[in-house]
């Protein structure tokens, strides 16, 4: 799934997410959703979480099923 949808995304779901500082790379960042932080529904760049480990950036993609 992508992480465009608010509805998608819900607190301690796995997902990738690309951090400020990545974004001209595009890398990569998996980690567990804390904090929903985007009030919109939607965000053409993703929606911006907050992980566990306290890492903030656009979700790119939902892990379905998948542990860390």
């Amino acid at each position: 799934m992508n992480g465009q949808t608010r509805a998608t995304i819900k607190p301690g779901m796995t997902v990738l997410i690309v951090l400020k500082q990545d974004q001209r790379t595009g890398r990569l960042t998996r980690g567990i959703v804390k904090e929903i932080l985007t009030k919109s529904p939607n965000h053409p760049h993703g929606i911006k979480v907050r992980l566990t480990n306290g890492q903030v950036g656009r979700v790119k993609e939902v892990l379905q099923d998948q542990d860390t």
